[in-house]
């Protein structure tokens, strides 16, 4: 039996504790299952009170519930998936499917990539590039969350292209800029070394990442705290300081008890987009645009629209209102014109509910022909634009630029999920018309 578990009968669930943690059902002889909670207590209540299709198959079996509680539901997550590996439990093993559980992928290449999946045979057969895979985790939104927050400790490169400008994940500081290194490396072969260095503290970085989620995050800090101790000798007095805040950040992650669940305070998008910008009312309705070519062919233009849950805390993808465009008045490549276009035949379509907000991945001469598109409508929407090579803001009306870094954390995430959203809708276009052989590519 795994060391500090705590046993009770089923008849004793109330005695559970309503900390995180991990609790395990056992048969006569075996572990028949292995999960995760926020609350021990209400989640093991859940599978006798709410029982589900899955729970019904080994209820009856249940002669004893075992229990370890956590402090921090990041740390149940990772232990969970520890010992569902280890102990390979009857239902676990049962129910294990691509859809059910899912996995952190790390890959074997020069500058990995991290990403999270539920489908791991079909990453497998698919992908060209060797794979590790870290899970099952039962629960995606958590290993999600956790992997969010741990980003902040350890920034990684998630794109599976390297894109060729830098992506609003680089001006956040989450992702150390894979893309523009590479460039920086064939543009100034001189600093080979340097970048040398860089690529060995990246996959350092990966590393440390791979074994907290692996549940060694001791072994981690302990590495960390070598370094810096290394640094302080050699006088790298800066560096060393970066290392010691990492190790403080990591130790705090798992010093707070995270909930995902319900019990999380959720902030309201809509009243941060009122305050930031100093809107008379919540957007009812935002649109999003993003113009994607292939050089001078195929220029395509996407419009997406995200609107407002009843309280305005969150905003929901409105497939039905998509739209997408073929440029038909340039030859050339010229992303400021061809968003003018997309404008001038949007704002044509009356019957379309006008917008309180608009988004352009762009900066002050896309914000531009969008102020002079709209600039003659009896309601003129607010503007924001997204320069991300320069992390900046620009708005209008009135006319305003604003640092990235100063906005909440809840809304810079927002316009980069508009701005993927938009690019994704166009890239799916042009896939569409290179299958029909639209472009003659």
């Amino acid at each position: 039996m795994e060391k500090g578990i705590k046993v009770l009968l089923p008849k004793d669930i109330s005695l559970l504790p309503t900390t995180p943690g991990v609790y395990f059902f056992f048969g006569k002889k075996e572990i028949l299952y292995i999960g995760k909670a926020s609350n021990l207590k209400i989640r093991v209540k859940n599978h006798f009170q709410n029982p589900s299709y899955k729970d019904s198959l080994f209820l009856s079996e249940i002669k004893k519930i075992g229990y370890l509680p956590f402090f921090s539901e990041i740390e149940a997550l990772i232990e969970e998936a520890k010992l569902i590996k280890k102990y390979q439990p009857k239902f676990n093993v049962l129910f294990k499917d691509d859809k059910n559980y899912f996995y952190l992928g790390i890959t074997k290449e020069e500058f990995p990539r991290v990403f999270w999946t539920h489908q791991i045979k079909l990453k497998t057969q698919k992908s060209k590039v060797k794979t590790e895979f870290i899970g099952p985790f039962t629960d995606g939104k958590s290993l999600k969350e956790s992997l969010k927050i741990l980003r902040k400790i350890f920034p990684f490169r998630s794109c599976k292209k390297l894109p060729k400008k830098p992506c609003l994940y680089f001006h956040l500081n989450l992702c150390p800029g894979i893309c523009v290194l590479l460039r920086e490396k064939e543009k100034y072969p001189e600093l080979k070394e340097e970048f040398e260095k860089q690529k060995e503290n990246y996959q350092k970085q990966i590393q440390c990442l791979k074994e907290t989620f692996e549940g060694k995050r001791q072994d981690v800090i302990k590495k960390l705290e070598k370094e810096m101790k290394e640094l302080a000798k050699k006088e790298e007095f800066e560096k060393a300081q970066k290392i010691k805040e990492k190790i403080e950040k990591l130790q705090n992650v798992f010093a707070h008890r995270f909930f995902w669940q319900d019990e999380a305070p959720k902030e309201n998008i809509g009243k941060l987009l009122k305050e930031t910008f100093a809107l008379q009312k919540e957007p009812k309705r935002i649109e999003g645009y993003d113009i994607s070519n292939l050089g001078d062919k195929g220029i395509v233009g996407s419009l997406v629209v995200f609107l407002p849950n009843s309280d305005f805390s969150d905003y929901q993808m409105a497939k039905e209102w998509y739209r997408r465009f073929k440029i038909k008045t340039l030859k050339k490549q010229a992303d400021v014109l061809a968003l003018k276009e997309v404008l001038q035949r949007r704002i044509k379509h009356e019957e379309w509910p006008m917008p309180d907000l608009i988004f352009i991945d762009g900066g002050k001469a896309q914000l531009k022909a969008a102020k002079e598109v709209f600039g003659k409508a009896k309601n003129i929407p607010f503007f924001v634009a997204l320069a991300k090579s320069g992390g900046k803001i620009y708005t209008y009306p009135p006319p305003k630029a604003f640092s990235l870094d100063k906005f909440p954390e809840i809304l810079k995430m927002f316009f980069l999920k508009i701005a993927k959203e938009a690019h994704r809708f166009a890239i799916k276009y042009h896939k569409i018309l290179r299958q029909k052989s639209y472009f003659n590519l």
